[in-house]
């Protein structure tokens, strides 16, 4: 039961959202990374792969070589404060570079979406300070939101099954992170209630 909960808890780990997100976009809703063309989408998500996992998985890393952190589940709430402070100004910073480098303007979808999953990210942050919330339930709400949102403005309804997927993944998650005794019951529910809200604000808002 254990490893089927870790298995989730990896698979599904938040690092992972926008990875899962622009990949989704590139498969059923191409104009959500506009301005990229199609024929870059791959490139792109490869990307985003690489700068807001690959790195900040070897930032974890070297954090816990430094003794910055004594696991690399960061149970103690403390020590994620600073790995937590170094991956939101990553993510702000690579947002700030496609803005800069690849001209990318408030009015691509690209930019607007890398947007919300900064605020996710500045959220878990400031939140962390303050209570040991579920980071899992906050990225996986994210999704729900995002796509619960964005499929009441589909008229063809390509995104009805992924957000229902979304849901059963985000329940998963959530049940994974109490099976393994992660995060309290109020931790999760709470995780999952401020990602959706940001999720769906955002997608609102923007």
């Amino acid at each position: 039961m254990n490893l089927g909960a870790r298995i989730v808890s990896v698979v599904f780990h938040p690092l992972l959202l926008a990875t899962y997100w622009f990949g989704l976009l590139a498969l059923i809703l191409p104009s959500g990374l506009e301005p990229f063309k199609e024929g870059n989408h791959l490139s792109f998500v490869f990307l985003i792969f690489i700068i807001t996992f690959f790195i900040p998985l070897l930032s974890v890393g070297l954090f816990r070589t430094l003794n910055v952190i004594t696991s690399y589940t960061m149970e103690v709430r403390k020590e994620r404060h600073v790995p937590f402070i170094f991956l939101a100004f990553l993510y702000l910073l690579i947002t700030y570079l496609f803005h800069t480098q690849y001209h990318i303007d408030f009015h691509d979808n690209v930019l607007r979406f890398m947007i919300i999953i900064n605020a996710l990210v500045v959220a878990a942050t400031v939140v962390t300070f303050f209570y040991k919330i579920s980071v899992h339930s906050i990225g996986a709400g994210g999704l729900v939101g995002m796509l619960g949102t964005l499929n009441m403005v589909q008229e063809d309804g390509s995104l009805l099954m992924p957000m229902l997927v979304a849901v059963v993944v985000a329940g998963m998650v959530m049940s994974a992170r109490l099976q393994l005794g992660a995060h309290t019951l109020w931790e999760v529910f709470f995780g999952g209630l401020l990602g959706l809200i940001i999720g769906s604000g955002g997608i609102f808002l923007l």
